[in-house]
């Protein structure tokens, strides 16, 4: 049966407006692509602002950064967006290598930490690793209560383990300590993991100057304190290890 042209107008109506979709829709997303850029606009402002600081004081600045990268600092610490490296170390751009994970965990099979930590200290020659974690850590925190967090209690795991080491300290410090108490030890244990890697046994062995530290922030106050977890070699690390533990609490 032939159609009647109401039917074939029909058709053509709708081939033609299903024709036009794909055009309509990237219109859209053009437009909402366009509406996101525009609320980070701000951001790129800021940092226009910031160069032009940087710049008015030392015309030289970015033209001398550009040219090398020579940290003596490398600086492992938590992802948490309340504890920036550079601003409160009081450096510059150019002065700390940074690599940042949830909860500054320093892992052995951690390819990602590991290739970092050989470029710190194979071609930067970096004189120091700094571990550095903070009081009010969220990941520390879940691993003290056991909470349920979803794909990252599997990276948290490690801290449990750092946990259930230490249970004996951490139960005998006051409840309201406890966060404290193994925020602390996280940070020693995670300064340990670090010496015992290849990459800084193979550095040690070499001769090449190499400190690792222990800090942790106060997010209340704003200060580093260290906790006197300092080794630059083999035979520093495990009375390193012990001293600081000891004075945890």
């Amino acid at each position: 049966m032939r159609e009647s042209y109401a039917e074939l107008a029909g058709r053509w109506k709708r081939g033609k407006w299903m024709g036009h979709r794909p055009l309509l829709q990237s219109h859209r997303r053009t437009a909402w692509n366009m509406r996101h850029m525009a609320a980070l606009n701000h951001l790129l402002a800021n940092n226009r602002a910031w160069a032009d600081e940087i710049k008015s004081r030392d015309p030289e600045f970015f033209r001398n950064l550009a040219g090398i990268q020579t940290p003596d600092y490398l600086w492992i610490g938590c992802s948490d967006s309340r504890v920036p490296a550079i601003q409160i170390a009081g450096l510059k751009p150019g002065e700390v290598f940074v690599h940042r994970y949830v909860a500054n965990v320093v892992v052995h099979t951690d390819l990602n930490c590991l290739a970092m930590m050989r470029f710190a200290t194979g071609v930067i020659r970096g004189k120091h690793i700094i571990v550095v974690g903070h009081y009010g850590c969220g990941g520390v925190l879940g691993a003290l209560r056991s909470r349920r967090l979803g794909l990252v209690d599997n990276w948290l795991r490690h801290i449990q383990d750092v946990r259930q080491k230490h249970a004996a300290l951490i139960d005998q410090s006051p409840e309201e300590r406890q966060h404290d108490t193994l925020c602390e030890l996280n940070v020693i244990e995670q300064a340990q993991n670090v010496g015992q890697t290849t990459v800084v046994r193979d550095t040690w062995e070499r001769g090449q100057p190499l400190s690792i530290h222990g800090w942790i922030y106060g997010l209340n106050d704003g200060l580093l304190r260290n906790l006197k977890m300092t080794a630059t070699s083999v035979e520093e690390l495990d009375l390193a290890f012990r001293n600081a533990v000891a004075a945890v609490g």
